[in-house]
């Protein structure tokens, strides 16, 4: 027994002063491991949808590592069933609203709180960030009868938006409007004052200085914050559920498209999994496109935070 422990010691002490004289090739490939195991682990979700898509309808359950069977005309089937294409339009559209108005709205509030003082500043900032973490459940009742026409203040009643995109942008913009305020005000904090006092000096007013000054030299901020906007209002489905029909006519959402290829008597799973690799071709795209001004905007609100 101890003969058997004193080799294992010998034997680790080998290991740790090989680790200790290798230590920049440990080190690598140990990261080669961590990436390879983190690019596994997030893309085995696709690949499974991948193999689901290309499994026959009679046959899903039976799917597994590969195929159970190949039949890939699911890729084709899925815009016959549902017009998909309808509801990544809708979808797209609602995202880039609220992404429009968040950006604008959030670039004014992010501007005075990031480089004006006045009284009551910190906790109106923090009251405005509160109000991301509200789940949207709490006020959906009031928020319905709102949408829907069915509150009236001096005889004037709220406008009926039921089954139009509107109905969706507004409470997704309440809801993400905080954090992009939050994003925004640090990078605009950071921007030294002698630019704007040199630009006010030639005649700039504030909200001109604002958009030729500041937000230019903010642009990863306002990139990472329209993109992360843009990703939150193209998912959504709570509020889309309750103040749309599910009807691609009715600016239903993507999520309502997937939904819809399920019956009270069958579901088509190939048809769900080949269209959720068709929906996530916008956000896959939009990121890869702007992954530069993701990863310094994130970067650069985090370190300047």
């Amino acid at each position: 027994m101890s003969t058997e422990r004193s080799g294992n010691d010998s034997k680790l002490e080998q290991l740790v002063s090989y680790s200790i004289v290798n230590s920049d090739t440990l080190y690598r490939n140990l990261f080669y491991f961590t990436a390879i195991c983190i690019v596994l682990i997030s893309l085995a979700p696709f690949y499974y949808l991948f193999v689901i898509a290309l499994t026959p309808s009679s046959r899903t359950t039976d799917a597994g590592i590969v195929p159970a069977g190949f039949d890939p005309s699911s890729f084709i089937e899925m815009f016959q069933v549902v017009p998909l294409h309808r509801f990544v339009f809708n979808s797209l559209v609602i995202a880039v609203m609220v992404t429009m108005i968040v950006l604008v709205f959030a670039s004014l509030a992010g501007y005075v709180f990031g480089r004006m003082d006045f009284r009551g500043k910190p906790i109106l900032f923090i009251g405005i960030l509160v109000l991301s973490y509200f789940p949207g459940a709490t006020f959906i009742v009031g928020l319905f009868r709102l949408l829907t026409g069915n509150i009236s203040v001096l005889g004037i009643s709220s406008p009926d938006l039921f089954g139009t995109p509107g109905v969706v942008a507004l409470p997704l913009t309440t809801l993400t409007l905080p954090i992009a305020i939050l994003l925004l005000t640090t990078f605009y904090s950071q921007i030294p004052d002698g630019l704007e006092d040199a630009a006010r000096v030639t005649g700039s007013t504030r909200i001109g200085s604002l958009y030729r000054i500041i937000a230019p030299l903010s642009a990863p901020g306002l990139v990472t914050a329209g993109i992360l906007t843009f990703i939150t209002a193209y998912n959504e489905f709570f509020f889309s559920q309750l103040l749309t029909t599910g009807a691609a006519a009715d600016w239903s959402p993507i999520v309502w498209g997937l939904s819809n290829y399920q019956t009270q008597v069958s579901v088509r799973y190939d048809l769900m999994a080949a269209a959720s690799l068709f929906a996530i071709l916008p956000i896959a795209l939009l990121v890869l496109v702007a992954q530069k001004k993701i990863v310094s905007g994130l970067s650069g609100g985090t370190l300047r935070g």
